[in-house]
């Protein structure tokens, strides 16, 4: 493996988490200080937290990079943007691009 499924794989494996708690994860929910990550409405619906494995930090780090440059790419060419319900997206306009 290797790419992001080595690193989805690496989370399950390192973190203990479970396959939807892992590709549910959100940049917020990763503190590398600490290295914790929040994982948030798991299994009974509970938030916890758990160690994010040093193993994996470069190559999160490495990722996540790649994808805000792709991001920032997406945004220049129109595109980049999630959906957002019509109350929100009238009363935060841009939300849906940050």
């Amino acid at each position: 493996m290797n790419g992001p499924s080595w690193l989805v794989a690496s989370i399950l494996y390192g973190a203990g988490l479970r396959l939807m708690e892992a590709l549910q994860l959100r940049i917020k929910d990763v503190d590398f200080e600490a290295r914790e990550l929040v994982v948030r409405r798991g299994k009974g619906q509970k938030d916890r937290r758990t160690m994010l494995p040093s193993r994996i930090i470069a190559p999160l780090k490495a990722h996540l990079g790649f994808t805000r440059r792709r991001h920032d790419v997406d945004l220049k060419n129109g595109a980049g943007f999630v959906a957002i319900p019509d109350a929100l997206s009238r009363k935060y306009p841009a939300a849906g691009q940050e």
